[in-house]
């Protein structure tokens, strides 16, 4: 951009650029072990300054540290968000597709731990499948301010030099320039925002990795997991424990955390350019985006290895007498009033349980209709019976939010493409299959 701009003369650029490439090709062995009083930055121009003189000064021409560090830390988040967004897609869609399988898959709900209402495993990995898709549309709008480019903000009050912003805008992948000096190299909302969705995301994940690990033990019996998704005991030749739903309740809450520090952190600075927001609160996003992922990808398998006992959790709904409350509404549709309708059925479950008979209410009353056919009925406030017809919403969902972060990551592909081959043009090398992307560095990851 500055030898575009004639800010710098093509023949010192091209020095730079053509030692700046060796420097990389070598994975930045000539600065390995070097003294970093000053920092990383520092260092890497002073290894130019030695061995270019006094023309590498040029490299820091209307920037400073301070919007080199916002802008690297946005090229550093590109590769693990885009990771989880990819995680997340992959689970909505397992979690799709198993609930389009087990769709008619009989079994009781749960409120307060007690069984509830007949339902289905494919209605409850849809409902999953709900609180996913919204956390995935969350972390797509989070990861906007990683699109605005902050190069250009120098130190907090911009810079005289006539640059080009939307040049480096282009060439780096971002969407805009920043509009603001001072917001550019004060914020680092981004990572607040990120961790925000990861930890929204995390509840969920634990929630249902509860629900499973609950479902698959031997008490309820209701799920059963595929055997090399469970593992032994080294005592208990007998144990089957789904022991990844416990690493899945682990890391999903990793995220919580890292925002705890990072919004602690950046909450002790002044709005403009701070060590504690730019080093330290950003530094916890990378193993918060890392946790999240891995519990996302974990679930996946888990949901994708696990399938219904559909006997016992037939069973479950019976012994449980989940179909009290359609009894119930049966007499209301005959003119009962609910209140009277609910004092009858629950006289009819406690002589059920205390004859450990059929729930029923006699020859006068409505017949006991199958769990299945429970579930199946109960097609109204988005209830099992309609799964079937939901599902093709929240399909249509997926691929809307697929389709808007994938024309960000086609973006930030070509901008690479478009900056290698804009430094070869400028170099003018005879041979150019060793260039290195400048963001493929170990430095910038």
């Amino acid at each position: 951009m500055l030898a575009d701009r004639g800010i710098v003369e093509q023949d010192t650029a091209r020095a730079l650029l053509t030692e700046i490439d060796a420097l990389r090709a070598s994975d930045f062995a000539a600065l390995q072990g070097r003294p970093l009083p000053r920092g990383v930055y520092l260092a890497y121009e002073h290894y130019l300054s030695e061995t270019l003189g006094e023309k590498a000064g040029v490299l820091h021409t209307g920037r400073s540290r301070n919007d080199l560090n916002a802008t690297t830390v946005r090229l550093r988040a590109r590769a693990p968000y885009t990771r989880l967004l990819s995680a997340v897609d992959m689970l909505a869609d397992t979690l799709l597709a198993r609930a389009e399988e087990y769709a008619d898959a009989t079994m009781p709900s749960y409120t307060h731990g007690q069984p509830a209402v007949p339902i289905t495993y494919g209605h409850y990995l849809a409902g999953a499948a709900n609180g996913v898709l919204r956390a995935l549309d969350d972390l797509v709008h989070a990861g906007s301010e990683l699109d605005t480019n902050p190069l250009g903000a120098g130190a907090v009050g911009g810079t005289s030099v006539p640059i080009d912003t939307s040049r480096t805008t282009e060439l780096l992948g971002f969407a805009t320039p920043t509009r603001n000096s001072v917001d550019a190299v004060a914020s680092r909302d981004f990572v607040l925002r990120l961790l925000g969705a990861a930890s929204v995301l995390g509840t969920v994940l634990v929630r249902v990795a509860r629900d499973l690990g609950a479902w698959c033990g031997d008490d309820a019996g209701l799920l059963v997991a595929a055997d090399d998704l469970v593992g032994s005991s080294s005592m208990m030749p007998q144990k089957r424990n789904p022991f990844l739903l416990e690493h899945i309740q682990g890391k999903a809450a990793a995220a919580l955390g890292s925002w705890t520090a990072a919004a602690h952190a950046m909450s002790t600075a002044g709005y403009t350019n701070a060590i504690a927001v730019g080093t330290e609160a950003a530094a916890h996003l990378w193993p918060g985006l890392l946790r999240t992922t891995e519990a996302v990808t974990l679930l996946r398998l888990m949901v994708a290895g696990i399938a219904p006992a559909a006997g016992r959790a037939v069973e479950r709904c019976l012994s449980g007498h989940t179909t009290a409350t359609y009894l119930a509404e049966r007499l209301v549709l005959d003119g009962t009033p609910f209140r009277t309708a609910h004092h009858r059925v629950g006289r009819a479950v406690l002589d059920a349980v205390e004859t450990d008979t059929p729930l029923t209410l006699g020859d006068s009353g409505p017949r006991c209709p199958h769990p299945g056919e429970v579930a199946a009925a109960c097609a109204y406030g988005g209830g099992p019976g309609a799964v079937r017809d939901t599902l093709a919403s929240l399909r249509a969902e997926l691929r809307r939010t697929g389709a808007e972060r994938s024309s960000r990551e086609v973006r930030w592909n070509c901008s690479e493409e478009l900056l290698i081959e804009a430094v070869r043009t400028l170099i003018r090398k005879e041979s150019d299959s060793n260039i290195k992307d400048p963001r493929r560095s170990d430095h910038f990851r």
